[in-house]
């Protein structure tokens, strides 16, 4: 049994190919669903030809879309934003920053991404800054500064941090007393 098809795309294919294109695809992936959404289909000389109009126009759209991204890296390139998220003390966040919330935020300030298309090289789960990856192609990509913060203002930590020497004792420090501030004299009455 053939592992492989080969079919011939009607539609454009994300990650797969343009109108016109013929292509390897495994089989599963051509009968659930290049097949029955009507993206793909036998290939023979005649609907080639047929398709080549349409392939024409594709190109044309790819190479526009292309551009507009080009164009959409140059703005996004160095570009800083701030997202505001609930968090406890310690500076967890209660729930984490996801790839469609970046997106939405970028959307929100006129930069048209799809989720899909923003990079995380990990869970953002503290309130920090993060450099953001927006790749739209192999070739074509961005990055960002985002800077999670809390939603309110939290609390500082005034615990002094200890200190060890190189055997692993403990040093201790004596703690300054501020001076008292001088006293004021009593007023003539």
């Amino acid at each position: 049994m053939a592992r492989t098809l080969k079919l011939l795309l009607t539609e454009n294919v994300d990650n797969l190919g343009i109108v016109g294109d013929v292509v390897n695809v495994k089989v599963g992936y051509a009968r659930n669903f290049l097949l029955p959404r009507g993206f793909a289909t036998t290939p023979s000389d005649d609907l080639i030809s047929q398709l080549a109009d349409k392939r024409k126009q594709a190109e044309a759209d790819v190479a526009a879309l292309r551009k507009q991204r080009q164009a959409l890296i140059t703005k996004l390139d160095a570009l800083e934003m701030t997202i505001t998220r609930a968090c406890n003390d310690q500076g967890h966040l209660y729930g984490s920053v996801t790839q469609q919330d970046i997106a939405a935020a970028l959307t929100e300030l006129g930069f048209p991404v799809k989720a899909r298309e923003v990079r995380l090289a990990y869970t953002i789960k503290r309130i920090d800054n993060f450099d953001v990856t927006v790749k739209f192609d192999s070739d074509l990509e961005a990055h960002i500064k985002l800077w999670v913060e809390a939603d309110r203002t939290l609390d500082e930590d005034d615990r002094d941090e200890m200190e060890f020497d190189n055997e692993g004792e403990l040093i201790v420090k004596d703690k300054k007393k501020k001076p008292a501030p001088a006293e004021q004299p009593a007023a003539a009455e």
